[in-house]
């Protein structure tokens, strides 16, 4: 019998170290118009204010800071939080890097795969979730 490992749920602290890294935060057309409904604006403007094409010039990411920092960060807050992109959600538990660890204040927690299940959900908005490898 096999046993699987214990899943790690990484509780984000809001360090904002994510927030920081460079990359890209690729967006979709529903993240485009609740982004620029949230800042009160219609989407053309946004778009021309808020982002830039990606590096692939297959779509749009937020635009960054001279400093490499996301457009969104003011001080050690996220001005777009409520409506935040999916990619944003999903680190570092979804998707994350090596290493990350080094630079990240998430907390790890070992819980069951339903409790696993359950915080990712309420911490991502996803309905259901991706196959998750195990080992």
């Amino acid at each position: 019998m096999q046993c699987l490992p214990v899943p790690v749920f990484h509780e984000c602290q809001r360090c904002t170290a994510c927030c920081r890294w460079p990359g890209e935060v690729r967006l979709d057309d529903g993240e485009l118009a609740r982004l620029a409904a949230f800042r009160g604006m219609a989407e053309v403007p946004f778009i021309q204010k808020f982002t830039r094409l990606t590096r692939d010039r297959r779509g749009l990411a937020l635009a960054e800071n001279p400093d490499g920092s996301c457009v969104f960060l003011e001080g050690n807050d996220c001005a777009v939080q409520a409506v935040k992109p999916q990619q944003c959600r999903d680190f570092p538990n979804l998707w994350n890097f090596p290493g990350f660890e080094q630079t990240c204040r998430a907390i790890p927690r070992q819980v069951s795969p339903e409790e696993y299940a359950r915080l990712i959900a309420h911490t991502t908005g996803r309905k259901t979730l991706p196959q998750i490898d195990h080992g």
